[in-house]
This record gives structure tokens, C-alpha cells and sequence, in this order.
């Protein structure tokens, strides 16, 4: 049995994959539990390396800050791919108003921070673990962890320790935080949804179907290219008309004439359909079903954008309606349907709704591509090219006035950046940085396995020490406060001063945190999807500041 005792307690490749294997696996497991709704997920890896290491499993060191390293790049350089076509279009709208208020919780959490490090006396690099417990944020952990080790050429294992010792309470202090909110402020859940159906900026955007019948003088004569000119700002798309004078139905486009009588099928949003409406005549009881059976040659087909040479090109430069006489309604895009307006710009994976007939809808899909299995192959070309620059930006030392050593964003801020640039504009230099939702799960959760496990292997020979014997029991209390605290007093101001819905407010709290079992709880108290809107608009701002923050605080306090 000595193979057994060295397979397991020994060193080399087979011991190395098997401890890994065993503590991911049991991590991962572990973290499905759940206690009155609320798990810790797949950061119980942490733990269970914690443990394996306490017991006496080891690795080589080398390895261990190899696989830490590279987990950690992997996790972020996804996660940057998953945030990045939504980054700058967050600031949209509503969406300014709720990034400042999560900015606000970004900085109170790391004043916060500063001030408990005076006050304490406890070494900058190990607050900043508590810190990144504390706001459930493992990329800022791994920041911290690389700063400290490009200054000094070793780890510190009280970074980890304080982040283990943190993270536990932070779930339970943002979800209880909430439910303060809630009863601070009294808010009735049937309340704000009747409020939100009044006033979120989530219909502004949604999409409505109206058929019409042109009724207003002042459209008679005038194609529908003149009456979008006056009906300038508003979002609205003509897919049919009905002739009056001849009760032939086609496909509508810009040059398209209205006259009376006519009748239309219009896609637009809610908080324009009146206006519409009002303009060109009145609504007629026709839905879509009614359209199609005027004319059966007519049809309405959902086709996928799959053509690399597509990605980022407009509708209006397609020209679909001149080319094949099909239009374009509506985009789907990640769930959501947006209005197919002409400067509106396709991307790969859209899923959009053609009209028009079964020859001219088959012609326009082959341009489009409508290919599932071209979107399942990994382009892992731009992937690794991504990483490389990534890892090439991170090393680059930035020299600031007042600070002595030259900062760096680190394989963690470097890599982050990159991948949140690259899917913006990577398309423009014929890099193709699509990836499944499926895939970039994957890619995600093993990167972030791997660091959790070579941080708790790590941490975990002298952790308990350092919980009972060395005041790390205290690190708790300080972890709760950097919890609580910013989350309480900038959700009294969302709530008290800018008026927000309790379902916006949920979704800004867990943003602001990059916590999904927070997520998870608001979606469950509400019936919406607006919690996770709010959750996604602020998530890839904060995701960056807190990364960025990490790194700033070891930099400017060592």
C-alpha cells in the first residue's frame, strides 16, 4: 500500500492532479448546500484547500503559484469577454445613476478599509483581504495577491486567511442588509411592482407589436422614411401594410407610401406606442397571427447572426429590404428584444426576426449565416492572443508621482482590461472573440477552481494558528463593518433620495458586491427580471474598480 501513502501524501504529477481533482471536486459539492436558501457555491474550493492543507497536504511550491496564477488569469480574462460588450453601453439611462451609486459603495468599502488599517494596526496587505472577503471579490484577492508578490518576490498568507475568514458573513451581511432596507423603509412588495411596470427604465427599451390604421390627414401621401423624420427619437419599425384599395399585403419599407384606410404592423416600445399610435390614426385589433393569414407567402422566421464578416455591421448597411425584400423587426440579443433600428449594429449570436417570403427569408439567412456550429468552435486564437497582451499590459510598469515603486495592473488588472477591450473592438482587427455562454461558464468556473484551491493549499498549514492564536477571530468583526456599512448607507440614499424601486435597489446591492447568491435571493423575493438588470449594469464597473482597488491599496500603503 506505500503507492496509495505516496499517491496521496507524496509529490509529483499523479499527486498533483489527484489533490487538485479531490479538492475541487469536494468544493464544488460542498458549496450546492444550502442553509435557508443561501450557499456559498463554488467558493467552498477555498475552504476545503484550507482544510487539505491544515491536514498536511502539500504541493510544490512552484506548481502551486504556477496553477494559482494561471487560474486566476483564465477567470478574469472571461469574465472581461462576459462584461464587455455591455461595459460602456451600461452608462446608459438609469444605468449612469446606478454605477455611481455602486462607485460610492466601491469607495466607502475601501475608506472603510483605510480607516480600520490606522485604527487596528493590522498590515495593509492583510486588510486588503478582509476587504475583498468582505465585498465577496475573488479577482480582488488575486490583485492583492500578485501586487504584494511583484513588490516583494514571496507571498503573504494573511491576504488569503483574511479573505477566508471574511467571505462566510459577507453573504449573509449583504442579503441581511437588504431585508434592513426593507423593513427601514416599509416597502411593500406588490407596491413596487406596480411601480416598476409605471416607471423602470427596463420598458423603456422593451418591445411592443400594434397594428394600426392610417387615419391622420397628415400622413396621407408621405412614405414611412418622412414620417420617421417626424417622428424624430421615437423607436418604431413599419414590417406590413394592408393596401386599402387593392387589400394586398407587403413588406413595408422606407420608400413605402401610406394612404388612408391603409393598415400597418408596427414593432416599437411601450413609452413610444402612444405617440405613434396618436400620429399616424388609430389601433386596430390585429395580432401577428391575423397578419399571416392574409398571406401566406408571407412569413416571420428568427435567424442567427453566425458570418464573422457580419459582426458589428449595421442593419442599414445590410440593406436587406433592397437586396432581398425581407426586413429586419427585431433583435434578439442576449434575452432581450431590441428595436431593429437602421444604426443598430448586429453582433455575433444576435438572433434576429425576418419578415417577409419563404425564397427571400432563405436568401438573407445564408448572408447572415444562421449556423449554430460555427458559433460552438472555440476561437481560441484570439483567446490566447488576448491573454498574451493581457499579461504584456499587466507587466508594464506605469510610474506615478508620489508613489515609489511604478504600478502595474498585474495579471489580474491586465488580462481584465484586455478582454474587455478586445470584445469591444476586436472585431475591427478580424479577431473573433465570441464565445458561447456555455463556454465562457466553463472557461470561467475552472480558472476560478484552480485559484481557490492553490489559495486554500496555501493558506491552510497555519491558518488555524492564525484564526485562534494570532487576532485573526477579530478580522471577522472588521469584515462585517466593511460589509455592512457602505451597503446600508448608500441604499438609504438610492432609496430616500433618488426614489429607486426595492427590485433596482436589490439588484444594485449584489452588483456593487459581484455576488450571485445575492442575486440569487432578490430574484427569488421578486417576480422580475429587474433585480438582474440592475445586477448586470453595475457588474462590470465594479468587477473593475474593486480589482483595480486591490491592487492601488498594496501599492500605495507598502
Amino acid at each position: 500500500m506505500n503507492w496509495l501513502k505516496d499517491l496521496i501524501w507524496g509529490e509529483g504529477v499523479a499527486h498533483t492532479v489527484l489533490l487538485f481533482a479531490l479538492v475541487i471536486a469536494a468544493g464544488i459539492a460542498l458549496g450546492k448546500i444550502r442553509i435557508k436558501g443561501i450557499s456559498l457555491g463554488i467558493t467552498f474550493v477555498l475552504f476545503v484547500g484550507i482544510l487539505a492543507g491544515h491536514l498536511g497536504l502539500k504541493l510544490d511550491h512552484e506548481i502551486l503559484h504556477f496553477m494559482k496564477e494561471f487560474g486566476l488569469i483564465l477567470f478574469v480574462y472571461s469574465v472581461g469577454l462576459q462584461v464587455g460588450p455591455g461595459f460602456f453601453s451600461s452608462f446608459k439611462k438609469g444605468g449612469f445613476q446606478l454605477n455611481m451609486l455602486a462607485a460610492g459603495i466601491v469607495f466607502l468599502g475601501v475608506l472603510i478599509a483605510v480607516t480600520l488599517h490606522f485604527v487596528t494596526g493590522i498590515p495593509m496587505q492583510t486588510m486588503v483581504g478582509i476587504l475583498s472577503g468582505a465585498v465577496t471579490n475573488t479577482p480582488g484577492l488575486g490583485a492583492a495577491q500578485q501586487a504584494y508578490y511583484d513588490m516583494f518576490g514571496n507571498s503573504d498568507e494573511t491576504i488569503s486567511m483574511g479573505y477566508a475568514v471574511a467571505y462566510p458573513l459577507a453573504v449573509v451581511g449583504i442579503i441581511v442588509s437588504m431585508i434592513f432596507l426593507r423593513y427601514i423603509f416599509r416597502v411593500n412588495l406588490q407596491n413596487e411592482n406596480r411601480r416598476l411596470q409605471r416607471n423602470s427604465f427596463q420598458t423603456k427599451d422593451a418591445v411592443a407589436f400594434i397594428s394600426l390604421q392610417v387615419n391622420n390627414p397628415a400622413v396621407f401621401g408621405k412614405n414611412i422614411r418622412t414620417i420617421g423624420s417626424l417622428l424624430e427619437g421615437r423607436k418604431f419599425i413599419v414590417t406590413r401594410i394592408l393596401h386599402t384599395d387593392n387589400e394586398r399585403i407587403e413588406i413595408a419599407s422606407s420608400k413605402t407610401i401610406l394612404r388612408e384606410g391603409d393598415k400597418i404592423y408596427v414593432v416599437t416600445t411601450p413609452g413610444d406606442s402612444a405617440t405613434v399610435t396618436t400620429f399616424i390614426g388609430e389601433k386596430i385589433e390585429m395580432d401577428q397571427e391575423d397578419w399571416n393569414i392574409l398571406d401566406k407567402q408571407l412569413m416571420s422566421k428568427r435567424i442567427l447572426v453566425t458570418r464573422s464578416n457580419i459582426d458589428g455591421k449595421t442593419i442599414g448597411e445590410l440593406n436587406l429590404r433592397a437586396n432581398f425584400g425581407v426586413n429586419i423587426t427585431r433583435v434578439n440579443r442576449a434575452g432581450v428584444d431590441l428595436i431593429a433600428q437602421p444604426a443598430l449594429k448586429l453582433l455575433l449570436g444576435d438572433r434576429v426576426t425576418l419578415v417577409g417570403d419563404v425564397n427571400a427569408i432563405q436568401s438573407a439567412a445564408r448572408v447572415l449565416g444562421n449556423k449554430l456550429k460555427i458559433l460552438n468552435e472555440p476561437h481560441l486564437i484570439s483567446i490566447f492572443v488576448g491573454i498574451a497582451l493581457g499579461v504584456l499590459l499587466g507587466s508594464i510598469p506605469i510610474p506615478i508621482p508620489g508613489i515609489p515603486q511604478p504600478v502595474k495592473l498585474g495579471l489580474a488588472g491586465g488580462p481584465l482590461v484586455v478582454s474587455i477591450f478586445m470584445s469591444i473592438v476586436g472585431r475591427k482587427y478580424k479577431l473573433n472573440t465570441y464565445t458561447t455562454a456555455s463556454a465562457n461558464l466553463m472557461l470561467r468556473e475552472i480558472g476560478i477552481c484552480f485559484f481557490l484551491a492553490c489559495v486554500g493549499l496555501g493558506a491552510g498549514e497555519n491558518f488555524i494558528d492564525t484564526i485562534v492564536n494570532g487576532g485573526g477571530y477579530k478580522w471577522i468583526g472588521y469584515g462585517v463593518i466593511i460589509t455592512v456599512t457602505p451597503l446600508l448607507i448608500i441604499g438609504t440614499i438610492g432609496r430616500k433620495i433618488y426614489k429607486l424601486n426595492y427590485f433596482t435597489l436589490m439588484g444594485l446591492l449584489s452588483g456593487s458586491m459581484t455576488d450571485p447568491p445575492a442575486l440569487a435571493y432578490a430574484n427569488t423575493v421578486s417576480d422580475n427580471d429587474e433585480p438582474a438588470i440592475s445586477y448586470a449594469s453595475v457588474y462590470p464597473l465594479t468587477m473593475f474598480l474593486w480589482v483595480i482597488s486591490a491592487q492601488l491599496l498594496i501599492l500605495l500603503f507598502l
